[in-house]
Protein backbone atom coordinates (compact mmCIF):
# COMPACT_ATOMS: atom_id res chain seq x y z
CA UNK A 1 0.00 0.00 0.00
CA UNK A 2 1.39 3.44 -1.51
CA UNK A 3 1.36 5.97 2.12
CA UNK A 4 4.87 7.34 1.20
CA UNK A 5 4.06 11.61 1.35
CA UNK A 6 7.84 11.97 1.17
CA UNK A 7 8.12 15.57 -1.00
CA UNK A 8 4.49 16.38 0.12
CA UNK A 9 3.86 19.20 2.18
CA UNK A 10 0.73 19.27 4.50
CA UNK A 11 -0.87 22.66 5.86
CA UNK A 12 -2.52 21.23 9.24
CA UNK A 13 -5.52 23.76 10.92
CA UNK A 14 -6.42 23.82 14.42
CA UNK A 15 -2.71 21.68 15.18
CA UNK A 16 -2.19 23.08 18.67
CA UNK A 17 -3.59 20.38 20.43
CA UNK A 18 -6.11 17.33 19.98
CA UNK A 19 -7.14 16.25 16.69
CA UNK A 20 -4.88 18.42 14.63
CA UNK A 21 -2.22 17.95 16.42
CA UNK A 22 -2.46 14.31 16.29
CA UNK A 23 -3.14 14.79 12.43
CA UNK A 24 -0.04 16.82 12.04
CA UNK A 25 2.19 14.04 13.74
CA UNK A 26 1.07 11.20 11.80
CA UNK A 27 1.28 13.00 8.57
CA UNK A 28 4.79 13.82 9.56
CA UNK A 29 5.42 10.19 10.44
CA UNK A 30 4.43 9.30 6.65
CA UNK A 31 7.28 11.95 5.42
CA UNK A 32 5.65 15.01 4.73
CA UNK A 33 6.71 18.14 5.39
CA UNK A 34 4.41 19.99 7.83
CA UNK A 35 3.35 23.25 8.48
CA UNK A 36 1.11 23.97 11.42
CA UNK A 37 -1.52 26.70 11.76
CA UNK A 38 -3.54 27.88 15.14
CA UNK A 39 -3.39 30.73 17.66
CA UNK A 40 -0.95 29.79 19.74
CA UNK A 41 2.54 30.98 18.30
CA UNK A 42 4.40 29.37 21.16
CA UNK A 43 2.56 26.07 21.41
CA UNK A 44 3.05 25.81 17.61
CA UNK A 45 7.00 26.23 17.93
CA UNK A 46 7.30 23.78 20.84
CA UNK A 47 5.04 21.06 18.42
CA UNK A 48 7.02 21.87 15.49
CA UNK A 49 10.34 21.29 16.91
CA UNK A 50 9.01 17.81 18.01
CA UNK A 51 7.61 16.30 14.96
CA UNK A 52 8.93 13.34 13.79
CA UNK A 53 11.27 13.38 10.81
CA UNK A 54 11.21 9.46 9.49
CA UNK A 55 12.92 11.24 6.21
CA UNK A 56 15.66 13.38 5.55
CA UNK A 57 15.78 16.54 4.87
CA UNK A 58 12.04 16.84 6.40
CA UNK A 59 11.56 20.31 7.36
CA UNK A 60 8.19 21.57 9.41
CA UNK A 61 7.55 25.02 10.12
CA UNK A 62 4.10 26.76 11.51
CA UNK A 63 2.13 29.86 11.52
CA UNK A 64 0.02 31.62 14.07
CA UNK A 65 -3.34 32.82 12.73
CA UNK A 66 -6.92 33.50 13.69
CA UNK A 67 -9.47 31.71 11.42
CA UNK A 68 -11.98 34.51 12.32
CA UNK A 69 -9.03 37.11 10.23
CA UNK A 70 -9.65 36.41 6.63
CA UNK A 71 -7.38 38.73 5.21
CA UNK A 72 -5.10 37.90 7.88
CA UNK A 73 -5.39 34.19 6.87
CA UNK A 74 -5.54 35.03 3.16
CA UNK A 75 -1.73 36.91 3.84
CA UNK A 76 -0.31 33.75 5.95
CA UNK A 77 -1.51 31.13 3.30
CA UNK A 78 -0.27 33.30 0.44
CA UNK A 79 3.55 33.12 2.17
CA UNK A 80 3.45 29.49 3.05
CA UNK A 81 2.48 28.50 -0.96
CA UNK A 82 5.42 31.10 -1.92
CA UNK A 83 7.42 29.37 -0.30
CA UNK A 84 6.88 25.57 -0.78
CA UNK A 85 3.39 24.43 -2.39
CA UNK A 86 0.75 22.87 -0.80
CA UNK A 87 -0.50 19.46 -1.28
CA UNK A 88 -2.39 18.48 2.04
CA UNK A 89 -4.82 20.54 3.53
CA UNK A 90 -6.48 19.45 6.55
CA UNK A 91 -9.14 21.94 7.25
CA UNK A 92 -9.94 21.58 11.12
CA UNK A 93 -10.65 24.44 13.54
CA UNK A 94 -12.59 24.84 16.82
CA UNK A 95 -16.36 24.10 17.32
CA UNK A 96 -18.91 26.92 18.01
CA UNK A 97 -20.25 26.57 21.03
CA UNK A 98 -23.32 24.85 22.41
CA UNK A 99 -26.86 25.39 22.42
CA UNK A 100 -30.20 25.51 20.78
CA UNK A 101 -30.56 27.03 17.26
CA UNK A 102 -33.86 29.11 17.96
CA UNK A 103 -31.96 30.86 20.72
CA UNK A 104 -28.82 31.87 18.61
CA UNK A 105 -28.17 34.74 17.56
CA UNK A 106 -28.13 35.53 13.74
CA UNK A 107 -24.21 37.09 14.72
CA UNK A 108 -23.64 33.47 16.19
CA UNK A 109 -24.12 31.75 12.92
CA UNK A 110 -21.75 34.42 11.24
CA UNK A 111 -19.21 34.16 13.13
CA UNK A 112 -19.21 29.98 12.71
CA UNK A 113 -19.75 30.55 8.95
CA UNK A 114 -16.76 32.53 8.86
CA UNK A 115 -15.14 30.69 11.02
CA UNK A 116 -15.54 27.10 9.36
CA UNK A 117 -16.86 27.87 5.12
CA UNK A 118 -15.18 31.50 4.91
CA UNK A 119 -12.02 30.36 6.18
CA UNK A 120 -12.14 27.20 4.28
CA UNK A 121 -12.71 29.05 1.21
CA UNK A 122 -9.68 31.82 1.83
CA UNK A 123 -7.58 28.63 2.16
CA UNK A 124 -8.66 26.84 -0.69
CA UNK A 125 -7.97 29.53 -3.59
CA UNK A 126 -4.39 30.20 -2.21
CA UNK A 127 -3.40 26.44 -2.25
CA UNK A 128 -5.45 25.33 -5.61
CA UNK A 129 -2.97 26.66 -8.16
CA UNK A 130 -0.08 24.71 -5.96
CA UNK A 131 -2.61 21.72 -5.81
CA UNK A 132 -3.11 21.43 -9.56
CA UNK A 133 0.61 22.36 -10.89
CA UNK A 134 1.41 19.05 -8.99
CA UNK A 135 -1.35 16.92 -10.10
CA UNK A 136 -1.89 15.93 -6.42
CA UNK A 137 -4.41 17.37 -3.49
CA UNK A 138 -5.58 16.19 -0.69
CA UNK A 139 -8.03 18.33 1.37
CA UNK A 140 -9.61 16.92 4.48
CA UNK A 141 -12.23 18.28 6.12
CA UNK A 142 -12.81 17.87 9.65
CA UNK A 143 -16.22 18.05 10.68
CA UNK A 144 -18.98 16.23 12.80
CA UNK A 145 -21.42 13.36 12.92
CA UNK A 146 -23.90 15.86 12.90
CA UNK A 147 -23.78 15.98 8.94
CA UNK A 148 -25.34 12.52 9.16
CA UNK A 149 -27.38 13.06 12.14
CA UNK A 150 -28.04 16.57 14.05
CA UNK A 151 -26.77 16.44 17.35
CA UNK A 152 -29.36 17.86 20.50
CA UNK A 153 -27.92 20.87 21.65
CA UNK A 154 -25.59 22.03 18.77
CA UNK A 155 -27.49 24.00 16.97
CA UNK A 156 -25.22 26.22 15.29
CA UNK A 157 -22.74 23.63 14.83
CA UNK A 158 -25.42 21.37 12.79
CA UNK A 159 -25.95 23.93 10.84
CA UNK A 160 -22.47 25.03 9.45
CA UNK A 161 -21.22 21.81 9.83
CA UNK A 162 -23.80 20.60 7.34
CA UNK A 163 -22.47 23.94 5.05
CA UNK A 164 -18.96 22.66 4.95
CA UNK A 165 -20.13 18.96 4.03
CA UNK A 166 -22.10 20.62 0.80
CA UNK A 167 -19.13 22.68 0.06
CA UNK A 168 -16.78 20.05 0.13
CA UNK A 169 -18.61 17.49 -1.99
CA UNK A 170 -19.24 20.38 -4.20
CA UNK A 171 -15.75 20.75 -4.92
CA UNK A 172 -14.88 17.14 -4.30
CA UNK A 173 -17.00 17.05 -8.30
CA UNK A 174 -14.98 20.31 -9.60
CA UNK A 175 -11.75 19.19 -8.77
CA UNK A 176 -11.36 15.40 -9.33
CA UNK A 177 -10.06 15.40 -12.66
CA UNK A 178 -6.96 17.72 -11.20
CA UNK A 179 -6.03 15.31 -9.27
CA UNK A 180 -7.48 16.44 -5.92
CA UNK A 181 -9.51 14.49 -3.23
CA UNK A 182 -12.09 16.05 -1.04
CA UNK A 183 -13.42 14.55 2.12
CA UNK A 184 -14.68 14.96 5.42
CA UNK A 185 -13.72 13.24 8.48
CA UNK A 186 -16.72 13.04 11.22
CA UNK A 187 -15.19 12.58 14.52
CA UNK A 188 -17.51 10.91 17.43
CA UNK A 189 -17.30 11.80 21.04
CA UNK A 190 -13.20 12.41 20.99
CA UNK A 191 -10.56 13.24 24.14
CA UNK A 192 -10.63 16.63 23.27
CA UNK A 193 -10.37 19.92 24.81
CA UNK A 194 -14.04 20.58 23.22
CA UNK A 195 -15.37 17.64 24.52
CA UNK A 196 -14.05 18.93 27.84
CA UNK A 197 -16.12 21.96 27.36
CA UNK A 198 -19.36 19.90 26.51
CA UNK A 199 -19.33 17.82 29.66
CA UNK A 200 -18.76 21.02 31.40
CA UNK A 201 -21.76 23.00 29.71
CA UNK A 202 -24.21 20.37 29.77
CA UNK A 203 -23.47 19.64 33.13
CA UNK A 204 -24.21 22.92 34.35
CA UNK A 205 -27.30 23.39 32.14
CA UNK A 206 -28.91 19.86 33.84
CA UNK A 207 -27.84 20.51 37.21
CA UNK A 208 -25.80 16.75 36.89
CA UNK A 209 -21.80 15.37 37.31
CA UNK A 210 -20.21 15.72 34.35
CA UNK A 211 -19.08 12.03 35.01
CA UNK A 212 -23.04 11.35 34.70
CA UNK A 213 -23.11 13.10 31.21
CA UNK A 214 -20.12 11.36 30.50
CA UNK A 215 -22.02 8.28 30.86
CA UNK A 216 -24.87 9.11 29.23
CA UNK A 217 -23.09 9.98 26.03
CA UNK A 218 -21.31 6.64 26.41
CA UNK A 219 -24.26 4.77 26.31
CA UNK A 220 -25.35 5.86 22.71
CA UNK A 221 -21.87 4.61 21.41
CA UNK A 222 -21.81 1.13 20.61
CA UNK A 223 -17.73 0.91 21.43
CA UNK A 224 -18.61 2.45 25.08
CA UNK A 225 -15.81 4.26 25.67
CA UNK A 226 -14.87 7.74 24.10
CA UNK A 227 -12.14 8.24 20.73
CA UNK A 228 -8.78 9.16 20.92
CA UNK A 229 -7.52 11.88 18.72
CA UNK A 230 -5.16 9.58 17.39
CA UNK A 231 -7.28 7.13 16.22
CA UNK A 232 -9.05 10.16 14.11
CA UNK A 233 -6.15 11.43 12.66
CA UNK A 234 -4.96 7.82 11.41
CA UNK A 235 -7.67 8.22 9.14
CA UNK A 236 -7.16 11.47 8.27
CA UNK A 237 -3.77 10.82 6.94
CA UNK A 238 -4.98 7.92 5.26
CA UNK A 239 -6.72 9.87 3.07
CA UNK A 240 -4.32 12.09 2.21
CA UNK A 241 -2.04 9.28 0.84
CA UNK A 242 -1.63 8.25 -2.40
CA UNK A 243 -3.22 4.90 -1.46
CA UNK A 244 -6.47 6.83 -1.41
CA UNK A 245 -6.33 8.44 -4.50
CA UNK A 246 -9.65 7.23 -5.58
CA UNK A 247 -11.41 7.99 -2.49
CA UNK A 248 -13.73 11.15 -2.93
CA UNK A 249 -16.37 13.42 -1.75
CA UNK A 250 -17.44 11.06 0.94
CA UNK A 251 -17.76 11.85 4.50
CA UNK A 252 -16.63 9.03 6.93
CA UNK A 253 -17.70 9.02 10.51
CA UNK A 254 -14.64 7.70 12.98
CA UNK A 255 -17.24 7.42 15.84
CA UNK A 256 -17.35 3.96 17.57
CA UNK A 257 -20.26 3.39 15.63
CA UNK A 258 -22.36 5.79 17.09
CA UNK A 259 -23.97 7.26 13.94
CA UNK A 260 -26.34 5.12 12.71
CA UNK A 261 -27.09 6.10 9.80
CA UNK A 262 -26.14 3.74 6.92
CA UNK A 263 -24.68 6.51 4.45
Amino acid sequence: MQLDLSGRHALVCGASQGIGRASAIELAELGANVTLLARSADTLKAIAENLPRPRAGQQHDWRSVDMLDTTGLQAVATEIVTRQPVHILINNTGGPPGGPANTATPGAFEIAFRQHVLAGQTLLQALLPGMRASGYGRIVNVISTSVKEPIAGLGVSNTVRAAVAGWAKTLSAELAADGITVNNVLPGYTRTARLDGLLASQAAASGRSEDEVAQNMLATVPARRFGEAGEIAAVIAFLCTPAAAYVNGVSIAVDGGRTRALS
